[in-house]
């Protein structure tokens, strides 16, 4: 039997890196197709032959959310495709900033504030993002984190089994929000925390003295335990649901040590290696037969250790 053809769909807000992620998805050979008419997407779809990714957005001719979300059903239909929609997101202050950086006019503002129109396309896109398959807010993300997450989903093995899921682990700050993309969240602040330690503060959870310091904390081991049992709960009914990718997110105060210990740990127990490792250790195959369709590699993210100057 032929494996059904990837057909990506990449839809977001103006300025959110939907451009990118199309030019990432036709590095790993995805036809790509950028803002065609909205009523010619189904005869592209049918001519084509190999993996295809095709851009929408608010640019698009004749773009309505309706018609589109009609497309994918259909789409979905199909047997013979793997249809997905991606769609792009990124807070309003950091879509802002963009736009002031390269001085372009925002599709929707009309003659008015940038800000204005980012709104009005939040609200028009509002039923895109709630149907997509996969929100990547693309907010604290450098251009090599988002080919790794996009090439983690779409690239080489990420077909071999129809029925696995992308698993990413994520550390970040309370203070500087919730990452947007999580589907859970654990709090990890009321373990002892290394940053009132004058000799592990300017250090981090990738770092053995502030490992040993956090596991010394007599709730660390259960506190590891009880999520690593969650997700060997939950994350098989996530793949039962049809659910092709997953966001862990462990949270401190600062991002830098507790949460970072605990999302490397947790790896380790996903992964089926209890050892300690580096930190990019990330080709190691998951072996916990509970979780024997969480694809490899689990992706491990450290959002606060890529903005320097955060502290704990």
């Amino acid at each position: 039997m032929t494996d059904p053809r990837s057909v990506v769909l990449v839809s977001g807000l103006s300025g959110a890196g939907k451009s990118s992620i199309l030019r990432i998805l036709e590095d790993l050979g995805h036809e790509a197709v950028d803002n065609p008419p909205l009523a010619t997407i189904d005869g592209i779809i049918q001519r084509s032959t190999g993996p295809l990714a095709i851009g929408v957005d608010v640019r698009t001719t004749g773009f309505d959310t309706a018609s589109l979300l009609g497309t994918l059903a259909m789409l979905r239909t199909d047997l013979s495709l793997r249809p997905e929609l991606v769609f792009a997101v990124a807070e309003e202050a950091v879509l802002l900033r963009r736009y002031s950086a390269t001085r372009r006019r925002h599709p929707m503002a009309r003659g008015g504030a940038v800000a204005d129109g980012i709104a009005a396309e939040i609200a028009l896109t509002a039923p895109l993002r709630s149907d997509a398959d996969w929100v990547l807010d693309t907010s604290e993300l450098p251009p090599p984190e988002l080919r790794r997450l996009v090439e983690a989903r779409f690239g080489a093995g990420s077909e071999e089994d129809g029925q696995g899921l992308t698993l990413s682990l994520t550390s970040f700050a309370f203070p500087a929000g919730l990452p947007r993309e999580s589907d859970m969240v654990f709090d990890a602040r009321f373990l002892r925390n290394p940053f009132y330690d004058t000799r592990l503060s300017s250090m981090t959870g990738l770092d053995d003295a502030v490992v040993s310091y956090v596991m010394t904390d007599p709730d660390y081991q259960v506190f590891l335990d009880k999520i690593h049992g969650l997700l060997r709960l939950v994350l098989p009914r996530f793949v039962t649901e049809g659910k092709k990718y997953a966001t862990v997110a462990v949270g401190c105060s600062g991002g830098r040590h507790r949460s970072v210990a605990l999302v490397e740990a947790l790896a380790r127990l996903l992964r089926g290696d209890p050892a300690r490792g580096s930190w990019d250790a990330n080709e190691q195959p998951v072996r916990d037969e509970a979780l024997r369709h969480v694809r490899s590699p689990i992706i491990v993210r450290h959002r606060e250790l890529a903005r320097p100057g955060t502290t704990s």
